[in-house]
């Protein structure tokens, strides 16, 4: 079965197609400024990318584009859209309702719609994409994957806050964690590459780019993870800021007199390893040659970063009582041996030893410690659109 996995921003969308039997991306791509002016990438398996600028004034236009896309009689990757057995959908936020992926019936939608208050920039653009699809695709089975689910399993010790009871009753107030699909797919991964029992494996997945989070998997599921009621929480990440004590928002508003919503700007977009590097970018790739040639602010805001994640591993192990293998994945965990480096090299403690040629590794499977570390590294890179398919396949097949 052909599957097409659809991944909607508020104003882009990601899409691949995958042959559910052999998990071969038969053509990807990827709608931008939607609702701006319009552009499409677009590339048919092994071929070249296509680029094209074009008006995109919603997301049903998005749909069109990427059916034309796929379906062109000289670069598309199938003849007609009778080919797509199903559908998958991201979905950054199903609440407490949604444990694992589900087929999409409007009592599914319903409660997607109930719970976008808590993630009101995705939830709403992910329904704009399933009802385009339904309208596009009549008949053709859709299925909802969530970030917060595979999170689902944390006890209640680690998903309550510190705040009264009642109020995490009346709103459900609580740590949800996000990037789940990635988290569960590279965890299972690490099992793979190590021949070893997935249920009986005590996993860090640190899953490091632009948003960055990183979670503690202990025989299965999942037992804490760093982002929470939103994914402002836990790591520093390219413009967020991550923990920090609450009373920060209220004394910044006060100092700078703006409103709630100008300090939510602040920690959403202007912190993170981006403010603490004075400005100078929130790609790291930026940052590590600016760290090479010596630059105070690239310098304090890898440090910074490298020391929040080594942290929140230690902590991990300790919430699992223990730690077999630690995992680095998305962009930054993929192809950043520095970050890598400057991570492991503060977890002596825990019998980690990282091989400094093995780490010279980008976007590439491999085990990075060495044969004496007690705790395995490894460098897994992140398929979400894969298991996105994965579930679907399984749900409608």
């Amino acid at each position: 079965m052909k599957i097409l996995v659809i991944n909607c921003g508020s104003s882009s969308l990601k899409f691949q197609l995958i042959d559910s039997e052999t998990e071969a991306v038969l053509g990807k791509g990827l709608c931008e400024r939607i609702g701006i002016d319009g552009r499409i990438n677009f590339t048919p398996g092994d071929g070249d990318k296509i680029t094209k600028d074009t008006s995109i004034p919603d997301h049903n236009k998005a749909i069109e584009l990427v059916i034309e896309a796929l379906t062109d009689a000289n670069t598309g990757v199938i003849k007609s859209l009778e080919e797509i057995g199903a559908v998958g959908h991201r979905i950054v936020h199903g609440g407490e309702k949604f444990t694992k992926s589900v087929v999409i019936d409007e009592d599914v939608i319903k409660a997607i719609e109930e719970v976008s208050d808590l993630a009101p920039l995705h939830n709403p653009a992910n329904l704009i994409g399933i009802r385009a699809c339904q309208k596009a695709m009549p008949g053709v089975p859709m299925v909802a994957v969530f970030d917060t689910a595979f999170h689902q399993t944390m006890p209640e010790e680690a998903f309550l806050y510190g705040i009264p009871y009642t109020l995490y009753e009346k709103y459900k107030i609580r740590r949800y964690g996000f990037h789940g699909t990635s988290h569960s797919y590279v965890s299972k991964r690490a099992a793979e590459m190590l021949g070893k029992d997935y249920s009986e494996l005590k996993t860090i997945v640190c899953h490091l780019g632009n948003g960055a989070s990183v979670s503690a998997v202990k025989n299965g599921k999942c037992v804490d993870t760093s982002m929470g009621l939103t994914p402002l929480e836990g790591l520093i990440m390219g413009t967020r800021s991550g923990d920090i004590d609450p009373s920060v928002v209220e004394f910044i508003m006060k100092k700078e007199g703006i409103d709630v919503a100008e300090a939510e700007n602040i920690l959403n977009k202007k912190s993170g390893v981006y403010g603490l590097s004075g400005d100078v970018s929130s790609d790291f790739r930026d940052l590590e040659d600016g760290y090479n040639a010596g630059d105070k602010g690239c310098i304090r805001a890898i440090n910074t970063f490298c020391y929040r994640v080594a942290k929140y591993i230690g902590s991990y192990a300790a919430a699992m009582d223990g730690v077999d293998c630690i995992c680095f994945t998305a962009g930054v965990g993929e192809n950043g041996p520095l970050v890598r480096n400057i991570i492991c090299e503060r977890l002596g403690f825990l019998g980690v030893e990282i091989d400094k040629d093995a780490n010279e590794v980008h976007g590439k499977e491999k085990v990075v410690s060495t044969d004496a570390s007690k705790v395995k590294v490894l460098v897994v890179p992140t398929n979400e659109e894969l298991a996105i398919a994965r579930d679907t396949n399984e749900l409608c097949k």
